[in-house]
């Protein structure tokens, strides 16, 4: 007799800078999570507002207003949020949010609260894994061999001429939780730091400052709980200075990813250990993608970051790396959706009482 289809809420959208990838990546997972699961799209508009959709398809907007109460006695019940009545019961809970409020802990808290079963990191992970210079922190105290950089908390003139002392030129400049590469700037000059400094402050309170590595864009995707495994890594060829949002998402860009990437095997085996490295390094479960570069003059791999909630869409680099490897799409989402199950039952077995 065939299993039961588990119901899955797929969870997308988000008050973030990354609402619109998120949304593009949910239409790609659904597609492929339809094929074996009920799939419950349940948006997260601009405003933090959950409307839950008829589905299977995400939509960009609409929905029946509902909530996730954090009580363990209610098993993960979607709410309506004007009556209380029941909406859904899904069995797990598939987060698709990119930045700030999805990926960096504060979803995944609600579900510990709720105890129900989610796809991927955990709380700290995923805080870790979206706040760069915590991340950085845990990468360096595990010995993971990354760029120069400096962390900044405002404007402040003297910290800025102390970074370009430390780090030269050229620089790139990122909010420290934020991914896509939105607001990030290439600074080539002392006197374009202050406005790149300003655009990244519109979305958050630090910034992170790193020195440009001349080298090649490799990536790696992880998969698995506590025996993580790595794909071969792939290669981001930009076809612009660097890879910023447009270069990544414009229908117009001309970016090549090559998959797998044309590497020496000792790099792709250095790359692999590496990535696990990382991995292991912010205690992440379920799935990411490990940013490097290599270093064109010395050979050296160099962590740039991980993301926990890697991008989903159909031309996504964390899937196509799996399905060179032999693992499709579709097995892929089913194998998330099972290690959210494993890593829940493994919370489930934990003591919450002392005597």
């Amino acid at each position: 007799m065939a299993s039961a289809r588990r119901k899955v809420a797929l969870v997308f959208g988000g008050r973030s800078g990354e609402h619109e990838v998120s949304v593009r990546s949910a239409v790609s997972v659904a597609a492929a999570l339809a094929q074996a699961h009920d799939v419950l799209p349940l948006f997260i508009d601009k405003q933090g507002r959950w409307l839950l959709q008829p589905g299977p398809a995400p939509e960009a907007a609409g929905g029946v207003p509902v909530f996730l109460a954090p009580d363990p006695s209610e098993r993960g019940q979607l709410r309506r949020l004007d009556s209380a009545a029941l909406a859904a019961s899904p069995d797990v809970y598939f987060p698709v949010l990119h930045g700030t409020n999805g990926e960096d802990g504060t979803i995944q808290g609600l579900f510990e609260l709720a105890a129900v079963p989610y796809v991927g990191a955990g709380v700290a992970a995923s805080a870790a894994g979206m706040d760069k210079e915590l991340m950085k922190a845990l990468f360096a105290h595990a010995g993971v061999a990354q760029g120069r950089y400096c962390v900044l908390r405002g404007r402040d003139a003297a910290a800025e001429t102390a970074t370009l002392r430390e780090l030269g030129l050229p620089l790139f400049v990122k909010p420290a939780s934020l991914g896509s590469s939105v607001a990030v700037s290439k600074v080539k000059s002392a006197s374009a730091l202050g406005p790149a400094l300003d655009v990244a402050l519109e979305y958050d309170r630090k910034v992170l400052v790193e020195a440009a590595v001349e080298g090649r864009e490799l990536e790696i995707s992880i998969l698995g709980n506590d025996s993580p495994a790595a794909s071969r890594p792939g290669e981001v060829i930009p076809d612009r200075e660097f890879y910023d949002y447009d270069s990544k998402y414009s229908a117009e860009s001309r970016t090549r990813l090559v998959i797998p990437a044309e590497l020496p095997d000792s790099v792709v085996r250095g790359a692999q250990e590496l990535g696990v490295r990382a991995f292991r390094a912010v205690d992440a479960c379920g799935y990411a993608r490990v940013d490097f570069f290599l270093e064109r003059h010395t050979g050296r791999l160099l962590v740039n970051e991980i993301n926990t909630i890697p991008g989903f869409t159909s031309i996504s680099m964390f899937p196509k790396m799996w399905e060179a490897a032999g693992v499709s799409y579709a097995e892929l989402v089913a194998r998330l959706v099972s290690l959210g199950l494993e890593r829940q039952a493994q919370r489930a077995r934990l003591r919450t009482d002392y005597t």
